[in-house]
């Protein structure tokens, strides 16, 4: 197994922020109150969470593209496809309030894993991808899940 480079896993430890902060706002009402007195109500509660949830789906969809230009033929077309998917998804979706917005970012990110693996599997990912992307994904879906069930 190749390690994740340090800067990739602190960057992307650091992106998780919006995640932990919106679902601790959401287990604990007065950080949350703080939050929306001090830096609005986007900022707290599952609204971070989805807003993000919703920028970090297009953000992916970006690396799957880059991906996608690795490889050849009807393979790359099915790769470029693929890889709109999460931005589509997560714009046509995330409307209709926190918990079926929330609910919608959770489906999202669980088809982003499988197109992770798709093409981590494909050879045109990193090696040490998954081994990243399993572990975001595991702290994000157990973000959302709190924004939607706490």
């Amino acid at each position: 197994m190749t390690p994740v480079p340090r800067s990739a896993l602190i960057l992307s430890l650091a992106g998780l922020i919006p995640f932990v902060w919106g679902a601790i706002t959401v287990m604990h009402p007065g950080l949350a109150d703080w939050t929306i007195a001090t830096i609005g109500p986007r900022f707290a509660g599952p609204y971070v969470m989805l807003f993000y949830g919703a920028v970090i789906l297009a953000f992916m969809s970006g690396f799957l593209w880059g991906f996608a230009t690795k490889l050849d033929g009807s393979q790359a077309t099915m790769g470029y496809v693929l890889a709109v998917i999460p931005a589509l998804w997560a714009f046509l979706t995330t409307g209709g309030g926190p918990d079926s917005a929330g609910l919608s970012l959770i489906a999202g990110f669980i088809g982003l894993l499988g197109l992770d693996w798709l093409f981590w599997r494909y050879g045109v990912a990193p090696v040490w991808w998954m081994q990243l992307r399993v572990l975001l994904s595991s702290i994000i879906l157990t973000c959302l899940t709190i924004g939607v069930y706490a």
